[in-house]
């Protein structure tokens, strides 16, 4: 870690904890800042304030005081899920204090190098599948960021010759000063989070951050599959390495079944471990970020063959009486679902589908839901969905009130060769906290019809 002396006698508010607030508190506090901590939740009910304190930080909880912002701050740290129109984040706007993300103080301490992935959907497969193929290339490689790991945390341990490599998400971009990845990777863009965002061109703007401080040394891994990310590119002073599934580019790309990398045979589609045309993209992504690194084929042809997948995210569980399951409980808006059922046959696909009602339709999803065998839906949507499910002509539409009922109907109606797909196209906060709690439940369910076997 890089013992920068900037933050020395620095005032500083950290504003939210949770595991990235509480990581930033400790490295600012260990950088001889003079730290102040504001979080929500009352002390009694909050292990991490409790713990600060013990080391001497001054923590104020319970509610978040305009007037904090009167004590002459010089920096504040927010947590990435708080917005901007936070009074106290306008607030401190208005009085000129830069407001970063603890990304930003991650990157400012790492001493090695920065691979940081962003994107829509597939940003943790794609940076779980980097860091698999450095570890086993011999890198010294640790995952960070978005993906449970706090950046701020992980910098830390990260020396001279170590990579972080970095999921990012659009909250955490927004809040990046200096932040120059050496790759940097956009899996790709379409429209989420509005609700923080407020526009589609805002949340396009946050993640084009991930390049904005970048130069031509640098390395910028764009999907040449959507023309907006080709014309993005342009605007770039990166080195620009484009990955495709649709045509043949410099860099990563899909021809006859088979993946290249400027030219050269890394892998067949039907050998990587998991299913679907979105874990190609992932795939070319992790492979032409890999190359640059300096990878050896085999190494990454290896890995991508034993590739299971991550959690939550198209994870095959196994299979009981012929029937295989599929865990994608993090496919929480519709883009996500289509890539999910592009990778099987929907003839053989019982679909469970629902959560939380955002407004929107899912007209969009209605191509990609022709011709399966069942669409199980529940949650706040399940009605939406029917009705999408009848526009593509499914016979078999079943709506339920929860994920355990439909998941228990789908697994009486399902036969040997067939298939039991979880991924809901709506984010979990309708019935669950969480997406990975949702797709725990799953999980748990999977485990239980194992053991009726």
């Amino acid at each position: 870690m890089k013992r920068i002396k900037n933050y020395e006698n620095k005032k500083v508010l950290v504003l939210g904890l949770a595991r990235s607030g509480f990581s930033a508190t400790k490295l600012l506090n260990e950088l001889g800042a003079m730290v102040t901590v504001n979080d929500g939740k009352p002390l009694a009910e909050n292990p991490q304030a409790q713990d600060l304190i013990a080391l001497g930080v001054r923590v104020i909880t319970g509610g978040h005081p305009l007037e904090l912002l009167d004590e002459a701050f010089e920096l504040v740290v927010k947590n990435p899920g708080i917005p901007y129109s936070n009074p106290l984040i306008e607030k401190a706007l208005g009085k000129s204090i830069p407001v970063i993300t603890e990304v930003e103080l991650a990157y400012q301490v790492n001493e090695g190098m920065m691979i940081a992935i962003t994107g829509t959907n597939g940003k943790t497969t794609t940076t779980t599948m980097i860091d698999d193929i450095l570890i086993s290339g011999g890198k010294s490689s640790f995952l960070a960021g978005n993906i449970g790991f706090p950046a701020s945390m992980v910098a830390e341990k990260v020396a001279k010759d170590g990579i972080m490599v970095t999921e990012l998400s659009s909250f955490q971009l927004m809040g990046i000063q200096t932040l120059a990845p050496q790759i940097a990777v956009i899996t790709n863009l379409s429209s989420a989070h509005l609700d923080y965002h407020g526009t589609r061109e805002a949340y396009i703007k946050a993640k084009w951050r991930i390049q904005e401080n970048q130069t031509a040394k640098d390395y910028l891994v764009l999907n040449f599959n959507q023309e907006e990310l080709v014309q993005l590119a342009k605007t770039s002073k990166a080195t620009i390495v484009p990955f495709s599934t649709q045509q043949k580019v410099d860099g990563a790309y899909l021809l006859a079944g088979n993946l290249y990398f400027k030219e050269e045979l890394i892998i067949s589609a039907d050998e990587i471990g998991v299913p679907g045309l979105h874990n190609i993209e992932n795939a070319l992504a992790a492979i032409a970020t890999a190359k640059l690194i300096g990878i050896k084929t085999q190494v990454i042809r290896q890995v991508l063959a034993q590739f299971s997948g991550v959690k939550h995210r198209t994870q095959y569980l196994g299979e009981i009486n012929g029937v295989k399951f599929y865990n994608d409980s993090k496919a929480t808006n519709i883009l996500a679902t289509q890539m999910a059922l592009s990778g099987f046959d929907n003839s053989k696909l019982f679909l469970l589908a629902g959560g939380l009602d955002r407004g929107n339709s899912f007209d969009a999803l209605i191509l990609s839901l022709k011709g399966l065998k069942g669409l199980f839906v529940f949650g706040e949507t399940k009605d939406k969905l029917v009705s999408a499910g009848k526009a593509a002509g499914i016979d078999n539409i079943q709506p339920f009130e929860t994920l355990t009922e439909a998941t228990n109907a789908a697994y009486q109606e399902a036969q040997t060769g067939e298939i039991i797909l979880l991924s809901p196209a709506n984010a979990s906060w309708d019935q669950y906290p969480t997406f990975e709690v949702r797709g725990d439940e799953f999980i748990s369910l999977f485990q239980a019809f194992k053991g009726e076997k």
